[in-house]
């Protein structure tokens, strides 16, 4: 079956940006605005692909991919590395009707067509994908010697009633949601300038344990400003007036993401329970289907995220490195 692939430039990008809302498999990063975003802080010589599949005239995926290179080494990502996102990789369209086989033949010619495009045009030492949780299906990365393994993340169904919604919580998860405390705990979606302190505190925090943390508060803004209010959400909260923690969501059709924030605030008042159950029913007033949490590997993050009796999905890491490099994590080790 012939897939023609297509790369598309940013002339195209209000048509490469309705592929993206009729794909069911996309996020907001998959957005033309946000890949050039994530491009110019990937690495000053990071090269975006996005690539489109045809059938004929009917569109049948899209591929975003990133070139990064150190050197003589050259590698192909998607997302690119260590900016704080978790899902990108392939989307397919137009599958909903089409027969098993057929199906699968089109899925599997459309992802070899797009490795194929990537092999000629940056012959990549390395290439490493992260799929989306709403693409089930990574055969045709197997089929293509990729090698593929499971990740998790937690979604919570946002389409019950608030009320049973709130019953399927555990039981302090659903008093620290609700209960009032003596501090006047305010939660308002804040601005531009929200979203740098909410990403100024993470990036401080992780400093102060010692970890790395590449995103920067510059990007998170440069994010807000082109994709807007309606896709980035900083959720903020105040006590007794003043800031003491948020929450950057990312947001399309149906699904608000928990991208970033949450730091553990210098209160003992549970403000990160009532953020999340703040987020949760303004989605549910928006008609929003699903709250992803956006990960459920770090077990103990799962402790807290598990409270809200969510669904545990499958997405995938997929890798291929060229023979005779060596290991796989110290050429990553060197790209990055």
């Amino acid at each position: 079956m012939s897939i023609d692939i297509e790369r598309f430039d940013p002339d195209e990008r209000e048509r490469w940006n309705d592929l993206v809302e009729r794909s069911s498999q996309t996020t907001p990063f998959h957005r033309y605005e946000a890949l050039e975003v994530l491009a110019d802080d990937a690495d000053a010589d990071a090269q975006l692909c996005p690539l489109v599949g045809f059938k004929g005239q009917e569109p049948v995926g899209l591929f975003p991919a990133f070139r990064i290179s150190k050197g003589p080494l050259s590698a192909a990502f998607s997302p690119p590395p260590d900016l704080k996102v978790s899902y990108l990789g392939p989307a397919l369209l137009n599958f909903e009707k089409l027969k098993r086989r057929k199906a699968e033949r089109r899925h599997d010619s459309f992802v070899s067509g797009c490795i194929e495009h990537l092999d000629t045009e940056w012959n990549p030492n390395f290439t490493q994908i992260r799929t989306g949780p709403w693409y089930d299906d990574p055969r045709p990365f197997v089929w293509n010697d990729f090698d593929v393994d499971p990740v998790y993340t937690y979604v919570v169904d946002l389409t019950v009633d608030r009320d049973t919604l709130l019953q399927s919580f555990s039981s302090d998860a659903r008093r620290n949601a609700t209960k009032d405390s003596d501090a006047d705990v305010e939660i308002t979606i804040g601005d531009r300038r929200s979203a740098l302190r909410i990403i100024t505190q993470v990036a401080e925090r992780h400093a102060r344990q010692g970890e790395s943390y590449r995103l920067s508060p510059e990007t998170v803004a440069e994010l807000y400003d082109r994709l807007g209010s309606e896709r980035i959400r900083p959720y903020v909260c105040r006590i007794d007036g003043e800031f003491v923690g948020g929450v950057v969501v990312t947001e399309d059709d149906s699904t608000v993401y928990r991208w970033q924030g949450g730091a553990k605030p210098k209160t003992d008042v549970p403000i990160n329970d009532r953020l999340d159950w703040q987020i949760m029913t303004d989605a549910m007033d928006r008609g929003i289907d699903r709250y992803d949490l956006v990960g459920a590997n770090n077990q103990r993050l799962c402790g807290y995220k598990s409270k809200f009796a969510p669904d545990l999905y499958t997405y995938y890491s997929v890798q291929h490195a060229t023979p005779g490099l060596g290991l796989v994590s110290h050429l990553y080790k060197q790209i990055r």
